[in-house]
């Protein structure tokens, strides 16, 4: 998991606008975004794209 979580880090710093890892394991999902602390989401039915995917939700039912 760390090694996923250093690549999703270097993805924001290398001009990612939103990025999310998904923890099936954990039913966990880390939401990266440049200058913003990593949110961790416990067991969301959904997420959104927020301002980089308007409109865009991702359901996660199916996934836990």
């Amino acid at each position: 998991l760390q090694t996923i979580q250093a690549k999703m880090q270097e993805y924001i710093e290398n001009g990612a606008q939103l990025g999310w890892l998904i923890n099936r394991k954990d039913r966990q999902v880390e939401v990266y975004q440049p200058g913003q602390t990593v949110e961790v989401l416990n067991a969301p039915s959904s997420i959104s794209g927020e301002s980089v995917l308007p409109g865009f939700r991702l359901n996660l039912d199916s996934i836990w």
